[in-house]
């Protein structure tokens, strides 16, 4: 058996892809297709930075408990205050769903029973 693939290296390839490039482009083109490839790469920087950004943000909140909580309802209180909800006049299982609500979690309902 005879083995016909070729042997062509990363560097290489870069070669023989600027020259396709420059055939179907032609030099005059050329110029402005690069400054668009440059926009384009610098946009995408741009965007995952401000990504990156936004996750070490939300990474680094972290609920700040000042001393041990005696009851259930202060440990509710402390949470809802680092996560941002009101308490009000809110019971322990208003506050619950509350917060789930507000990290972005749905509480799940506990199904019927069917007697």
């Amino acid at each position: 058996m005879f083995d016909y693939s070729l042997n062509i290296g990363g560097s290489e390839w870069m070669i023989i892809i600027f020259v396709a490039i420059v055939l179907i482009l032609g030099t005059g083109k050329l110029p402005g297709a690069a400054r668009k490839m440059g926009k384009a790469v610098n946009e995408y920087n741009k965007a995952k930075n401000e990504i990156q950004d936004q996750i070490k943000e939300a990474t680094e909140e972290t609920p700040k408990i000042s001393g041990p909580v005696e009851t259930e309802r202060e440990k509710l209180e402390m949470i809802a205050k680092s996560a941002g909800v009101k308490i009000g006049d809110k019971t322990d299982d208003e506050l619950r769903e509350s917060i789930a609500l507000k990290m972005g979690q749905k509480r799940k309902e506990e199904p019927e029973k069917k007697e």
